[in-house]
């Protein structure tokens, strides 16, 4: 018998071009969404091609079924099938349970929990508009950040709904909110409105370039208002010299205000009384001296259960006593040094680590501090606890000078441990159910701009209000304020991130495998 003789497998051919054509439409699609209509006529072209090659070869794809190695192909198959439907049942279960973990070392993508506490108080739901520009139209990635951060409030809560929309498309509904930038931000609480424009989360620099975004703060001051949270408020003492909150305490007032404090300034001399709304009174180094009704002013707040920090420096010639005497402590004469544990060559700059602070924070540092020391009696009620404290080889030196080596003068100094700074309770009532409470330090520069971000000064200065105010949940070590940094995509590329990291690899392994096994049947 003739052998027949051998001849091309032409569906076989067309079975691949089809295959191709397939992931060549997906690819489209994915990649390219403003012709995704392309896309579906060349998935539909892959589609024609594999209906053609199972007519030309359809006795061979009838033996591929009904055959032995036919039947072991499709229980294989079914088995795939199977995985891949288990897997997109895990995914859909995972999209409505899961948790998701931040492995930054700032935790960039996670809420502080200041503000996840207050969404977790939220009872009234808060509707936010955001008139945005298109993503495209927004090179900076403005949109694309503020939309991430609404969408972990959303994520955060079920009392908080958003909506976008195109000043440009929408004029009427920009010009009845009272829209007159880009990207501003509109919270809705029943009959409370508040407009969070750019200018309150954008820094710009000198040059008037954007620098850095912080729009946390600002969106949650935004939800605490509307739905009539009260916030507490913190009051820096002026009138004697102190140090201002614009210009020399300004990154504490910042800090402040991202732990969701109200800030306010609060002159005695003008408004005798310290207003009830009070959390926490700052006198924050004045260079004259409190008068008298200024001093029974503060006298009567802490009676009342009120709460004082006082920073004062080396040298100061206002006297404290007739507020801090009462409370059995006194500021010492002179000024800290400290050889064996200090910011060299300085020595009189202390430096504090974690078995040091109450607060347990990593390292702080102390640029010019007197001691704050017990008094000869301490009133009984009274509670205390060093803040910060020195080495055993520390001194107070009374004739310190900054052009020369300190020494130790045995005869009229004392070598021991001295309290940088004190923290003070006191029972204002019979069940000792409210205490008045009281921090002394003896330096202001640690929590100056100069000083505030480094080291862990600025946790130290933070977690010093929070405990006045009695915000222990806030007493903790804050992550570092970070430049925005950010990844400008078009909304292809976005669309093309997204889909390829669920099913493009998938959808690549399943087309080589069919190949495979169409080859190899």
């Amino acid at each position: 018998m003739q052998a027949e003789p051998k001849s091309g497998n032409p569906g076989g051919l067309v079975a691949i071009l089809g295959l191709v054509a397939l992931v060549a439409g997906l690819i489209v699609m994915l990649l390219l969404p403003e012709i995704r209509l392309i896309g579906w006529v060349i998935i539909g072209i892959g589609l024609a091609l594999l209906a053609v090659a199972i007519v030309i070869d359809f006795r061979r794809v009838r033996r591929a079924f009904i055959g032995h190695r036919g039947r072991f192909g499709l229980g294989t198959g079914i088995m795939s099938f199977v995985f891949v439907a288990i897997i997109i049942v895990v995914n859909a279960i995972s999209i409505g349970f899961y948790h998701r973990f931040d492995t930054s070392v700032l935790e960039r993508f996670t809420l502080t929990p200041q503000t996840i506490k207050v969404l977790t108080d939220i009872e009234t739901p808060v509707k936010i508009t955001a008139f945005f520009v298109p993503e495209d139209q927004d090179p900076l990635g403005i949109v694309s950040y503020l939309k991430g951060l609404i969408s972990e409030y959303e994520t955060n809560t079920t009392k908080i709904s958003s909506r976008y929309v195109d000043p440009d498309e929408h004029p009427d509904l920009a010009n009845s909110y009272g829209i007159t930038e880009y990207q501003t931000v509109v919270f809705e609480c029943g009959d409370r409105k508040r407009l969070v424009p750019p200018s309150q989360y954008v820094s710009l620099d000198d040059s008037g370039a954007v620098s850095g975004i912080q729009a946390e703060h600002a969106f949650t001051s935004a939800i605490l208002e509307v739905t009539g949270i009260a916030q507490k408020k913190v009051y820096f003492l002026t009138g004697h010299g102190e140090g201002s909150i614009d210009t020399n305490f300004s990154k504490a007032k910042e800090g402040l205000l991202d732990d969701l404090y109200l800030i306010g300034t609060l002159n005695l001399m003008t408004n005798p009384e310290i207003p009830d709304d009070c959390a926490a009174l700052i006198i924050s180094a004045p260079q004259n001296s409190l008068t008298v009704d200024e001093m029974v002013s503060i006298q009567l707040f802490l009676l009342n259960g009120g709460t004082v920090m006082i920073l004062t420096n080396p040298g100061s010639t206002v006297d404290f006593s007739t507020i801090i005497g009462p409370w059995g402590f006194i500021v010492g004469e002179g000024t800290i040094v400290d050889p064996s544990s200090s910011v060299a060559p300085h020595q009189d700059m202390p430096v504090v680590p974690p078995s040091r602070n109450i607060f347990g924070l990593p390292a702080v540092y102390f640029p010019g501090a007197t001691a704050i020391i017990p008094g000869e009696v301490v009133p009984q009620g009274v509670i205390s606890n060093p803040l910060a404290w020195t080495t055993n080889s520390a001194w107070l030196d009374k004739n310190f000078t900054a052009d020369s080596t300190p020494v130790f003068d045995s005869d009229t100094e004392i070598m021991e441990p001295l309290r940088i700074g004190v923290l003070i309770a006191y029972p204002v009532d019979a069940a000792e159910t409210r205490y008045a409470r009281m921090i002394i330090v003896g330096d202001s520069d640690f929590a100056s701009d100069e000083h505030f971000d480094s080291a862990n000064n600025g946790d130290l200065f933070l977690n010093s209000v929070s405990w006045l105010t009695e915000e222990t949940s806030l007493i903790s070590i804050r992550r570092n304020v970070q430049p925005f940094r950010r990844l400008v995509v078009t909304p292809g590329q976005s669309n093309f991130i997204m889909y390829s990291s669920v099913s493009l690899l998938p959808v690549i392994l399943l087309a080589v495998a069919g190949v495979i096994w169409w080859r190899r049947r």
